[in-house]
Protein backbone atom coordinates (compact mmCIF):
# COMPACT_ATOMS: atom_id res chain seq x y z
CA UNK A 1 0.00 0.00 0.00
CA UNK A 2 1.48 3.37 -0.92
CA UNK A 3 0.35 6.96 0.70
CA UNK A 4 1.72 10.06 -0.82
CA UNK A 5 2.64 12.60 1.68
CA UNK A 6 0.40 15.02 1.54
CA UNK A 7 2.64 18.03 2.38
CA UNK A 8 4.74 16.96 -1.24
CA UNK A 9 2.33 18.01 -4.17
CA UNK A 10 3.64 21.29 -5.38
CA UNK A 11 6.98 20.19 -7.17
CA UNK A 12 6.53 18.83 -10.73
CA UNK A 13 10.39 17.18 -10.15
CA UNK A 14 8.98 14.40 -7.83
CA UNK A 15 7.22 13.57 -4.54
CA UNK A 16 7.65 11.95 -1.33
CA UNK A 17 5.78 9.26 -0.51
CA UNK A 18 4.87 6.12 2.27
CA UNK A 19 5.24 2.29 1.47
CA UNK A 20 5.26 -0.46 4.15
CA UNK A 21 6.05 1.81 6.68
CA UNK A 22 8.99 3.34 4.38
CA UNK A 23 9.67 6.64 3.42
CA UNK A 24 10.74 6.94 -0.34
CA UNK A 25 10.98 9.78 -2.90
CA UNK A 26 10.03 9.45 -6.82
CA UNK A 27 11.80 11.60 -9.09
CA UNK A 28 10.11 11.85 -12.47
CA UNK A 29 11.48 12.02 -16.09
CA UNK A 30 11.74 16.04 -15.95
CA UNK A 31 14.16 16.29 -13.33
CA UNK A 32 16.34 12.59 -14.77
CA UNK A 33 18.93 14.94 -15.90
CA UNK A 34 19.14 17.21 -13.34
CA UNK A 35 19.49 14.24 -10.45
CA UNK A 36 22.37 12.67 -12.72
CA UNK A 37 24.30 15.93 -12.59
CA UNK A 38 23.77 15.74 -8.67
CA UNK A 39 24.85 12.57 -8.53
CA UNK A 40 27.79 12.50 -10.99
CA UNK A 41 28.93 16.05 -10.43
CA UNK A 42 30.78 15.14 -7.00
CA UNK A 43 28.17 17.62 -5.26
CA UNK A 44 25.95 14.91 -3.54
CA UNK A 45 29.14 13.14 -2.16
CA UNK A 46 30.43 16.46 -1.25
CA UNK A 47 27.24 17.35 1.00
CA UNK A 48 27.06 14.05 2.40
CA UNK A 49 30.74 14.10 3.64
CA UNK A 50 29.91 17.20 5.60
CA UNK A 51 26.39 16.42 6.90
CA UNK A 52 24.80 18.81 4.80
CA UNK A 53 22.13 16.62 3.12
CA UNK A 54 20.15 13.46 4.05
CA UNK A 55 21.79 10.45 2.41
CA UNK A 56 19.77 8.17 -0.12
CA UNK A 57 19.93 5.02 -1.79
CA UNK A 58 18.52 4.15 -4.68
CA UNK A 59 15.37 1.71 -4.32
CA UNK A 60 14.31 -1.26 -6.43
CA UNK A 61 10.94 -0.60 -6.32
CA UNK A 62 8.68 0.81 -9.22
CA UNK A 63 7.65 4.40 -9.66
CA UNK A 64 3.70 5.77 -8.58
CA UNK A 65 2.76 7.07 -11.80
CA UNK A 66 4.26 6.88 -15.49
CA UNK A 67 6.02 10.71 -14.46
CA UNK A 68 8.62 8.87 -12.49
CA UNK A 69 12.01 8.02 -13.40
CA UNK A 70 13.09 6.02 -10.61
CA UNK A 71 12.56 5.82 -6.95
CA UNK A 72 15.49 7.04 -3.87
CA UNK A 73 14.80 6.08 -0.32
CA UNK A 74 16.27 8.66 1.87
CA UNK A 75 17.36 8.17 5.46
CA UNK A 76 14.26 8.81 7.34
CA UNK A 77 14.12 11.86 9.69
CA UNK A 78 12.82 10.54 13.18
CA UNK A 79 10.76 13.64 13.47
CA UNK A 80 9.55 16.21 11.14
CA UNK A 81 9.81 19.61 12.66
CA UNK A 82 8.94 23.04 11.42
CA UNK A 83 10.40 26.64 11.64
CA UNK A 84 8.03 27.89 14.21
CA UNK A 85 8.80 25.38 16.41
CA UNK A 86 12.87 26.15 16.24
CA UNK A 87 15.17 28.32 18.74
CA UNK A 88 17.21 30.62 17.42
CA UNK A 89 20.61 28.68 17.25
CA UNK A 90 18.32 26.12 15.01
CA UNK A 91 17.02 28.48 12.95
CA UNK A 92 20.27 30.12 12.41
CA UNK A 93 22.16 26.92 11.89
CA UNK A 94 19.36 25.93 9.05
CA UNK A 95 19.97 29.23 7.36
CA UNK A 96 24.14 28.72 7.18
CA UNK A 97 23.34 24.91 6.12
CA UNK A 98 21.19 26.31 3.43
CA UNK A 99 24.09 28.91 2.50
CA UNK A 100 26.74 26.24 2.30
CA UNK A 101 24.67 24.02 0.29
CA UNK A 102 24.37 26.92 -2.18
CA UNK A 103 27.88 28.08 -2.21
CA UNK A 104 29.01 24.39 -2.50
CA UNK A 105 26.38 23.50 -5.42
CA UNK A 106 28.07 26.58 -7.55
CA UNK A 107 31.44 25.01 -7.13
CA UNK A 108 30.20 22.06 -8.95
CA UNK A 109 28.24 23.82 -11.57
CA UNK A 110 24.95 23.72 -10.05
CA UNK A 111 22.41 26.39 -8.07
CA UNK A 112 20.26 25.97 -5.38
CA UNK A 113 17.09 26.87 -7.02
CA UNK A 114 15.11 27.45 -3.98
CA UNK A 115 15.71 28.08 0.14
CA UNK A 116 12.81 26.78 1.70
CA UNK A 117 12.99 26.42 5.53
CA UNK A 118 11.09 23.55 5.78
CA UNK A 119 13.29 21.60 3.20
CA UNK A 120 15.89 22.15 6.48
CA UNK A 121 15.58 19.12 8.89
CA UNK A 122 17.60 18.42 12.00
CA UNK A 123 19.06 14.90 12.97
CA UNK A 124 20.99 14.63 15.77
CA UNK A 125 21.81 18.44 16.06
CA UNK A 126 22.42 18.28 12.19
CA UNK A 127 20.70 20.95 10.21
CA UNK A 128 19.85 18.84 6.88
CA UNK A 129 18.97 19.30 3.38
CA UNK A 130 16.26 16.56 2.65
CA UNK A 131 14.79 17.71 -0.41
CA UNK A 132 17.08 16.23 -3.37
CA UNK A 133 15.05 18.03 -6.19
CA UNK A 134 16.18 21.73 -5.04
CA UNK A 135 18.95 21.54 -7.66
CA UNK A 136 19.39 22.73 -11.12
CA UNK A 137 22.49 23.02 -13.53
CA UNK A 138 24.03 26.83 -13.22
CA UNK A 139 24.63 28.86 -16.53
CA UNK A 140 26.62 31.79 -16.40
CA UNK A 141 24.45 35.00 -15.83
CA UNK A 142 21.22 33.66 -14.49
CA UNK A 143 20.57 35.18 -10.98
CA UNK A 144 19.83 33.11 -7.72
CA UNK A 145 16.36 32.45 -7.76
CA UNK A 146 15.74 31.11 -4.54
CA UNK A 147 17.37 34.58 -3.11
CA UNK A 148 13.80 36.15 -2.63
CA UNK A 149 12.78 33.01 -0.62
CA UNK A 150 16.05 32.75 1.44
CA UNK A 151 15.29 36.36 2.67
CA UNK A 152 11.56 35.70 3.31
CA UNK A 153 12.20 32.09 4.90
CA UNK A 154 15.47 32.79 6.64
CA UNK A 155 16.74 35.78 6.83
CA UNK A 156 13.66 38.10 7.88
CA UNK A 157 13.07 35.72 10.90
CA UNK A 158 16.33 35.41 11.93
CA UNK A 159 16.70 39.17 11.98
CA UNK A 160 13.37 39.81 14.01
CA UNK A 161 14.61 37.43 16.56
CA UNK A 162 17.97 38.84 16.63
CA UNK A 163 16.43 42.75 16.96
CA UNK A 164 13.20 42.50 18.07
CA UNK A 165 12.04 39.24 20.47
CA UNK A 166 12.75 35.65 19.44
CA UNK A 167 9.04 35.00 19.75
CA UNK A 168 8.66 36.38 16.52
CA UNK A 169 9.30 33.28 14.53
CA UNK A 170 6.14 32.37 15.07
CA UNK A 171 5.40 34.75 12.46
CA UNK A 172 6.01 31.46 10.42
CA UNK A 173 2.42 29.56 11.17
CA UNK A 174 0.82 33.04 9.72
CA UNK A 175 2.82 32.86 6.49
CA UNK A 176 3.80 29.60 5.12
CA UNK A 177 6.18 30.88 2.32
CA UNK A 178 7.92 33.17 4.75
CA UNK A 179 7.69 36.66 6.48
CA UNK A 180 6.47 39.39 3.79
CA UNK A 181 10.02 41.62 3.56
CA UNK A 182 7.27 44.77 4.27
CA UNK A 183 6.13 43.27 6.89
CA UNK A 184 9.61 42.23 8.37
CA UNK A 185 10.79 46.49 7.50
CA UNK A 186 7.82 47.78 8.99
CA UNK A 187 8.71 45.64 12.67
CA UNK A 188 12.58 46.27 12.23
CA UNK A 189 12.43 49.99 11.47
CA UNK A 190 15.11 51.45 13.24
CA UNK A 191 16.68 48.10 13.58
CA UNK A 192 18.03 47.34 10.09
CA UNK A 193 21.13 48.20 9.64
CA UNK A 194 23.13 48.61 6.66
CA UNK A 195 22.87 44.96 5.64
CA UNK A 196 19.40 44.61 6.42
CA UNK A 197 18.54 47.93 4.64
CA UNK A 198 19.64 46.54 1.25
CA UNK A 199 18.34 42.68 1.53
CA UNK A 200 14.78 43.50 3.69
CA UNK A 201 14.08 47.31 3.34
CA UNK A 202 15.11 47.85 -0.49
CA UNK A 203 14.24 44.24 -1.62
CA UNK A 204 10.65 44.96 0.15
CA UNK A 205 10.48 47.95 -2.34
CA UNK A 206 11.05 46.19 -5.60
CA UNK A 207 8.90 43.77 -5.21
CA UNK A 208 6.25 46.22 -4.42
CA UNK A 209 7.77 48.27 -7.63
CA UNK A 210 6.72 45.12 -9.59
CA UNK A 211 3.80 43.37 -8.12
CA UNK A 212 1.52 44.55 -10.88
CA UNK A 213 3.79 42.74 -13.44
CA UNK A 214 5.03 39.57 -11.23
CA UNK A 215 9.02 40.49 -12.30
CA UNK A 216 10.35 40.76 -8.73
CA UNK A 217 14.14 40.63 -10.24
CA UNK A 218 13.26 42.12 -13.65
CA UNK A 219 15.34 45.16 -15.24
CA UNK A 220 13.93 48.21 -16.71
CA UNK A 221 14.01 46.51 -20.25
CA UNK A 222 11.38 43.89 -18.46
CA UNK A 223 14.43 41.00 -18.73
CA UNK A 224 15.88 38.42 -15.96
CA UNK A 225 18.97 40.90 -14.74
CA UNK A 226 21.92 39.01 -15.76
CA UNK A 227 24.69 38.10 -12.70
CA UNK A 228 27.91 36.87 -12.80
CA UNK A 229 28.72 33.47 -10.71
CA UNK A 230 31.59 36.00 -8.89
CA UNK A 231 28.18 38.13 -7.94
CA UNK A 232 25.58 35.51 -6.60
CA UNK A 233 29.26 33.59 -4.58
CA UNK A 234 29.91 37.13 -3.07
CA UNK A 235 26.43 38.12 -2.08
CA UNK A 236 26.10 34.12 -0.36
CA UNK A 237 29.10 34.61 1.74
CA UNK A 238 28.39 37.76 2.58
CA UNK A 239 24.68 36.57 4.33
CA UNK A 240 26.62 33.84 5.65
CA UNK A 241 29.46 35.80 7.29
CA UNK A 242 26.61 38.40 8.71
CA UNK A 243 24.10 35.04 9.68
CA UNK A 244 27.67 33.95 11.74
CA UNK A 245 27.14 36.53 14.07
CA UNK A 246 23.70 37.30 14.65
CA UNK A 247 22.97 36.29 18.49
CA UNK A 248 19.56 36.37 19.90
CA UNK A 249 17.77 38.93 21.48
CA UNK A 250 18.25 38.09 25.09
CA UNK A 251 14.90 37.65 27.02
CA UNK A 252 14.12 36.79 30.97
CA UNK A 253 12.33 33.72 30.77
CA UNK A 254 10.26 31.94 33.53
CA UNK A 255 11.88 28.55 33.25
CA UNK A 256 15.32 28.93 32.05
CA UNK A 257 16.59 27.86 35.30
CA UNK A 258 13.94 26.37 36.66
CA UNK A 259 16.27 23.02 38.02
CA UNK A 260 18.18 26.02 40.16
CA UNK A 261 14.61 26.79 41.65
CA UNK A 262 13.31 23.17 42.26
CA UNK A 263 12.09 22.17 45.95
CA UNK A 264 13.16 18.64 45.50
CA UNK A 265 15.96 17.28 47.89
CA UNK A 266 18.95 15.58 46.13
CA UNK A 267 17.55 12.38 47.84
CA UNK A 268 14.30 13.48 46.34
CA UNK A 269 15.97 14.39 42.67
CA UNK A 270 17.97 10.78 42.88
CA UNK A 271 14.65 8.80 43.51
CA UNK A 272 12.78 10.47 40.52
CA UNK A 273 15.30 9.46 38.45
CA UNK A 274 15.72 6.56 39.49
CA UNK A 275 11.39 6.21 39.27
CA UNK A 276 11.71 7.50 35.55
CA UNK A 277 14.37 4.61 34.45
CA UNK A 278 12.10 2.30 35.91
CA UNK A 279 9.23 3.03 34.02
CA UNK A 280 11.08 3.52 31.22
CA UNK A 281 12.14 -0.50 31.65
CA UNK A 282 8.66 -1.37 31.59
CA UNK A 283 7.96 -0.22 28.22
CA UNK A 284 8.28 -2.74 26.13
CA UNK A 285 9.04 -0.52 23.16
CA UNK A 286 10.52 2.91 23.98
CA UNK A 287 12.15 3.90 20.61
CA UNK A 288 10.51 6.97 20.32
CA UNK A 289 9.71 9.68 23.19
CA UNK A 290 8.37 13.09 23.53
CA UNK A 291 9.28 14.78 26.75
CA UNK A 292 6.82 17.70 27.30
CA UNK A 293 8.51 20.18 29.39
CA UNK A 294 11.85 18.99 28.85
CA UNK A 295 13.53 21.82 30.56
CA UNK A 296 17.10 20.98 30.35
CA UNK A 297 16.77 17.50 29.19
CA UNK A 298 17.95 15.46 32.08
CA UNK A 299 15.21 13.04 31.67
CA UNK A 300 15.18 12.88 28.24
CA UNK A 301 18.64 11.82 28.78
CA UNK A 302 17.35 8.90 30.25
CA UNK A 303 15.34 7.54 27.37
CA UNK A 304 18.33 8.40 25.12
CA UNK A 305 19.95 5.99 27.47
CA UNK A 306 17.30 3.69 26.86
CA UNK A 307 17.63 3.44 22.84
CA UNK A 308 15.03 6.26 22.13
CA UNK A 309 15.01 8.62 19.76
CA UNK A 310 13.98 11.84 22.30
CA UNK A 311 11.67 15.31 20.95
CA UNK A 312 12.27 17.76 24.00
CA UNK A 313 9.47 20.03 23.97
CA UNK A 314 9.43 23.52 25.79
CA UNK A 315 7.73 26.50 25.79
CA UNK A 316 10.63 28.15 27.13
CA UNK A 317 13.36 29.79 24.57
CA UNK A 318 16.27 30.10 26.63
CA UNK A 319 15.89 25.98 27.62
CA UNK A 320 15.22 24.82 24.37
CA UNK A 321 18.08 27.43 23.06
CA UNK A 322 20.51 25.79 25.66
CA UNK A 323 19.88 21.79 24.62
CA UNK A 324 20.15 22.55 21.37
CA UNK A 325 23.67 24.03 21.64
CA UNK A 326 24.12 20.58 23.99
CA UNK A 327 23.04 18.70 21.32
CA UNK A 328 25.07 20.53 18.58
CA UNK A 329 28.21 19.19 20.65
CA UNK A 330 26.84 15.78 21.68
CA UNK A 331 25.03 14.62 18.74
CA UNK A 332 22.57 12.89 20.74
CA UNK A 333 19.54 10.97 19.13
CA UNK A 334 17.19 14.33 20.76
CA UNK A 335 15.34 17.05 18.72
CA UNK A 336 14.52 20.35 21.19
CA UNK A 337 11.49 22.16 19.88
CA UNK A 338 9.35 24.86 21.08
CA UNK A 339 5.59 24.16 21.67
CA UNK A 340 2.99 25.67 24.17
CA UNK A 341 1.15 22.99 25.34
CA UNK A 342 -1.96 24.82 25.61
CA UNK A 343 -2.07 25.78 22.00
CA UNK A 344 0.23 23.00 20.10
CA UNK A 345 1.32 23.20 16.59
CA UNK A 346 -2.08 23.33 14.40
CA UNK A 347 -2.03 21.74 10.85
CA UNK A 348 -1.46 24.60 8.63
CA UNK A 349 -1.29 25.18 4.38
CA UNK A 350 -3.39 24.08 1.44
CA UNK A 351 -6.62 21.86 2.75
CA UNK A 352 -4.86 21.98 5.89
CA UNK A 353 -2.24 19.40 5.48
CA UNK A 354 0.87 20.95 4.16
CA UNK A 355 2.12 20.84 7.79
CA UNK A 356 0.74 18.84 10.37
CA UNK A 357 0.40 19.66 13.89
CA UNK A 358 2.47 17.12 16.17
CA UNK A 359 -0.18 13.95 16.29
CA UNK A 360 0.28 13.79 12.94
CA UNK A 361 3.44 13.61 12.17
CA UNK A 362 4.36 10.56 15.13
CA UNK A 363 3.03 8.46 17.81
CA UNK A 364 5.29 8.55 20.35
CA UNK A 365 5.97 4.84 22.75
CA UNK A 366 5.73 6.78 25.80
CA UNK A 367 5.34 10.63 27.04
CA UNK A 368 7.46 11.93 29.69
CA UNK A 369 5.22 14.94 31.47
CA UNK A 370 7.17 15.80 34.59
CA UNK A 371 6.20 18.98 36.65
CA UNK A 372 4.08 20.66 33.81
CA UNK A 373 0.43 19.29 34.71
CA UNK A 374 -0.52 22.12 37.37
CA UNK A 375 0.63 24.71 34.46
CA UNK A 376 -1.69 23.28 32.42
CA UNK A 377 -4.70 22.89 35.08
CA UNK A 378 -4.04 26.64 36.76
CA UNK A 379 -2.70 29.03 35.04
CA UNK A 380 -4.27 27.64 31.54
CA UNK A 381 -7.34 26.75 33.20
CA UNK A 382 -7.41 23.43 31.21
CA UNK A 383 -9.83 20.74 32.85
CA UNK A 384 -8.37 17.33 33.92
CA UNK A 385 -10.32 14.99 32.26
CA UNK A 386 -9.46 17.24 28.75
CA UNK A 387 -5.96 16.98 29.23
CA UNK A 388 -5.65 13.32 29.72
CA UNK A 389 -8.72 12.80 26.74
CA UNK A 390 -6.02 14.73 24.69
CA UNK A 391 -2.87 12.80 25.97
CA UNK A 392 -3.99 9.35 25.70
CA UNK A 393 -4.55 10.47 21.73
CA UNK A 394 -1.00 10.83 21.30
CA UNK A 395 0.84 8.14 22.78
CA UNK A 396 1.12 4.84 23.61
CA UNK A 397 2.06 5.32 27.20
CA UNK A 398 2.36 8.16 29.45
CA UNK A 399 5.04 8.79 33.16
CA UNK A 400 3.82 12.01 34.45
CA UNK A 401 4.01 13.67 37.58
CA UNK A 402 1.33 14.68 39.87
CA UNK A 403 1.63 18.19 41.47
CA UNK A 404 -0.25 18.95 44.56
CA UNK A 405 -1.74 22.61 45.68
CA UNK A 406 0.64 21.88 48.93
CA UNK A 407 3.88 22.21 46.60
CA UNK A 408 5.35 25.79 46.94
CA UNK A 409 5.84 25.50 42.83
CA UNK A 410 1.93 25.85 42.60
CA UNK A 411 1.82 28.08 45.45
CA UNK A 412 3.36 30.87 43.07
CA UNK A 413 1.02 30.13 40.74
CA UNK A 414 -1.74 30.56 43.33
CA UNK A 415 -0.02 33.87 44.50
CA UNK A 416 -1.60 35.96 41.87
CA UNK A 417 -4.94 34.40 41.21
CA UNK A 418 -8.26 33.24 42.82
CA UNK A 419 -8.13 29.79 43.53
CA UNK A 420 -11.38 28.62 41.16
CA UNK A 421 -9.66 25.20 41.07
CA UNK A 422 -11.45 22.52 43.54
CA UNK A 423 -10.51 20.43 41.63
CA UNK A 424 -6.99 20.09 41.42
CA UNK A 425 -6.73 16.95 44.20
CA UNK A 426 -4.65 13.80 43.32
CA UNK A 427 -8.09 12.03 43.66
CA UNK A 428 -9.40 14.25 41.08
CA UNK A 429 -6.70 13.80 38.90
CA UNK A 430 -6.41 9.94 39.36
CA UNK A 431 -9.84 9.50 38.54
CA UNK A 432 -9.80 12.17 35.46
CA UNK A 433 -6.52 10.23 33.73
CA UNK A 434 -8.38 6.60 34.32
CA UNK A 435 -10.83 7.41 32.44
CA UNK A 436 -8.43 7.07 29.37
CA UNK A 437 -5.61 5.59 30.85
CA UNK A 438 -4.96 2.38 32.75
CA UNK A 439 -2.43 3.08 35.73
CA UNK A 440 0.10 0.70 35.66
CA UNK A 441 2.02 2.25 38.93
CA UNK A 442 1.79 5.10 41.04
CA UNK A 443 4.87 5.97 43.70
CA UNK A 444 5.74 8.94 45.86
CA UNK A 445 8.93 11.47 45.44
CA UNK A 446 10.65 11.43 48.76
CA UNK A 447 10.84 15.03 50.41
CA UNK A 448 7.49 15.85 48.34
CA UNK A 449 4.04 15.55 47.62
CA UNK A 450 4.15 14.45 44.69
CA UNK A 451 3.41 11.02 43.07
CA UNK A 452 4.61 9.88 39.96
CA UNK A 453 2.66 7.59 37.38
CA UNK A 454 3.04 5.30 34.77
CA UNK A 455 -0.23 4.81 32.41
CA UNK A 456 -1.04 2.90 29.42
CA UNK A 457 -3.63 4.66 27.11
CA UNK A 458 -6.71 2.84 26.34
CA UNK A 459 -6.46 4.09 22.88
CA UNK A 460 -3.99 2.10 21.87
CA UNK A 461 -4.91 -1.38 24.09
Amino acid sequence: MSEREASSFRDPSGFVFRQDGKIYRQINHVYREQYTQLMDSGLYKELIQHRLMVPHEEADIPCLNDAGALVIRPKEIPFISYPYEWCFGQYKQAALTTLRIHLRALNHGMILKDANAYNIQFLNGYAVLVDTLSFEPYQEGMPWIGYGQFCRHFLAPLLLMAKVDVRLSKLMLAHIDGIPLDLADSILRGKLGTFGYGHIRLHARTIARHSEDGKEQANPTGKMASVSKRNITAMAQSMLHFIEKLNPKQTVTEWGDYYSRTNYSEDGTKAKEEFVTAYLDQIDTCKAVWDFGANDGRYSKLAISKGAHVVAFDIDHTAVERNFMQVSKTHQPMLPLLLDLATPSPSIGFANLERGSIDQRQTPDAILMLAVIHHLAISNNLPLDQIARWLSSLGKHLIIEFVPKEDSQVQILLRTRTDIFPDYTEPCFEAAFEQYFTRLEKREIPGSKRSLYLFRSKSFQ
